[in-house]
């Protein structure tokens, strides 16, 4: 796994515009929240917190595995932690995968807040179409900027 790769491919430099809108928002008591690209960098809303809950990268992969078949949401348990997991897709960038980590639940209290759950998933994706169509249209403002800046003479 290539680290600047991760930075500069147009999903991880999105992921990591998704991590930073959505990760301020968490509560520090809150569920974890992981965004995953499809080649397995991960961006963890609490990087010790995350380390403490010890969930291997074997298991997120596998979780993955199972989103990319179909199981979506998928609600799963590990070392005692509620899993919630589903893609991270814009109109035009598969991100990878969103994942909510609620420590020491098990599966029960997330299978009963399943809905809201899915609704907090659904909310990144929302996040994420956003911040993308706001890049583009930035992109498109520059390019306007330099295509009539250069047919345009300079004036005092």
């Amino acid at each position: 796994m290539d680290m600047y790769e991760a930075m500069f491919s147009p999903s991880g430099m999105l992921n990591e515009q998704i991590a930073r809108q959505v990760f301020e928002l968490l509560p520090d008591k809150g569920p974890v929240m992981l965004i995953m690209d499809r080649d397995g960098n991960i961006w963890p809303s609490d990087s010790e917190k995350f380390h403490k809950l010890n969930i291997s990268e074997t298991f997120l992969r596998e979780l993955c595995a199972k989103v990319d078949d179909g199981a979506e949401p998928l609600v799963t348990e590990e070392n005692d932690c509620g899993i919630v997991a589903a893609q991270l897709t814009t109109e035009k960038t598969n991100c990878g995968y969103v994942i909510l980590v609620i420590s020491a639940t098990g599966p029960e209290p997330v299978l009963n807040n399943i809905d809201l759950l899915e609704i907090i998933v659904n909310q990144v994706s929302l996040i994420a179409k956003l911040i993308e169509k706001n890049n583009l249209l930035y992109e498109l403002q520059i390019r306007q900027i330099n295509t009539y800046g250069n047919n345009q003479p300079f004036s005092n």
